[in-house]
């Protein structure tokens, strides 16, 4: 599989929602992660299924039993970010453990600005080649295991004393990936894969959304790749397998062919609905996390924040400061490429329902 082909339309997924304008805590933020979330089993079946815990991808694959199949499940493993005041300062840090703190929403040592917050790490998972044929109506099921864990970064005031703390924990996740195939015509097959969020809540945050989204799996997407064959347009497909596109049953993710277009041996399965062969604009100058919006729309109200509302943006975490500096440092030729640019649009290949009708009609 390429990836490097697909690498900045999948990232864009993924981090889709991390932070949206004003870029800083705000009310706005407080729902965040609101694409893709897979969360524990458990507490999916309390919420009568309004929160998901599984996925399912189901594409059409052309080929033969010797045709083999891959998929990298990625998502963002959450992690609690909490600022603590240390009363009274310490004059040193120990390596024994943290000290005694008090837990704020905000803290300023010296010229710096730290937030409560939750950052994410990015987490993959590799299926390995799978022969079609070792698949067929047999699924492949693999585990797989994040553990927590939780680490301390001390704040220093100017004289070196210790007057704050930076206290990270990462809650553990695990889940399963089923991997399954069909025979559905001559030399078709429908892949089916599914991920699922095994994540045990153990009684300690399956009230507290907080808490479960510390052990959800966040913007999950996955891509695939084929090797001796093809994958088939869902949107698109050719009319001998229309049908058979059409009984795909996909739940909460919509598979397209991904890379260069008219290449067929990449999907990705996102959790956005997106056409074929998606594409970041070329004009992009790197990511905003906010789709509902427009890159130069964006770009100018963060050049119009006053002082405070940068240094609160530049305080949420590192992507949020890169935006700040990538966003400052925009040349005139940048901001106009931002403007607009004249596209030609990809004419549809299928039957053409308006032949012969006239102008007006």
């Amino acid at each position: 599989m390429n990836r490097a082909q697909v690498a900045r339309i999948a990232d864009a997924v993924l981090y889709e929602g991390y932070i949206l304008y004003p870029y800083r805590p705000s009310v706005k933020n407080r729902q965040r992660w609101t694409f893709g979330g897979l969360y524990p089993e458990s507490y999916s079946r309390a919420q009568a299924g309004a929160d998901a815990w599984s996925n399912q991808t189901e594409c059409l694959v052309h080929g033969d039993h010797a045709t083999t199949v891959e998929a990298v499940v990625r998502f963002l493993h959450l992690t609690a970010r909490v600022v603590g005041v240390v009363e009274p300062p310490l004059a040193d840090w120990t390596t024994d453990g943290p000290p005694s703190y008090r837990p704020v929403d905000v803290l300023r040592v010296g010229e710096g600005l730290y937030h409560s917050w939750q950052e994410a790490e990015e987490r993959e998972v590799v299926l390995d080649s799978l022969p079609i044929k070792d698949i067929l109506d047999r699924p492949h099921r693999q585990k797989f295991m994040f553990r927590g864990r939780s680490w301390f970064e001390p704040l220093r005031e100017s004289d070196g004393k210790v007057v704050g703390v930076l206290a990270r924990e990462q809650q553990a996740v695990e889940g399963e990936i089923e991997a399954t195939a069909a025979a559905v015509g001559e030399g078709l097959f429908r892949l089916t894969l599914c991920v699922l969020n095994r994540t045990p809540l153990d009684g300690t945050g399956g009230a507290d959304r907080d808490d479960v989204l510390l052990r959800t799996l966040v913007s999950t997407h996955i891509l695939l790749g084929v090797r001796g064959g093809e994958f088939v347009s869902l949107l698109e497909p050719p009319d001998e397998w229309r049908e058979a596109a059409a009984a795909c049953r996909n739940v909460g993710v919509w598979p397209v062919l991904a890379g260069e277009a008219g290449s067929k041996d990449v999907m990705l399965s996102s959790p956005i609905i997106l056409y074929d062969y998606p594409q970041v604009a070329p004009e992009s100058q790197g990511d905003f996390f906010d789709g509902g919006e427009i890159d130069e729309i964006l770009t100018l109200r963060i050049l119009t924040l006053t002082d405070e509302e940068k240094g609160a943006m530049a305080a949420v975490d590192g992507r949020a400061r890169e935006l700040l500096a990538r966003t400052e440092s925009l040349g005139g030729e940048e901001m106009s490429r931002l403007h607009g640019a004249m596209r030609v649009v990809r004419p549809f290949e299928g039957d053409n329902r308006h032949d012969g009708l006239e102008p007006g009609s």
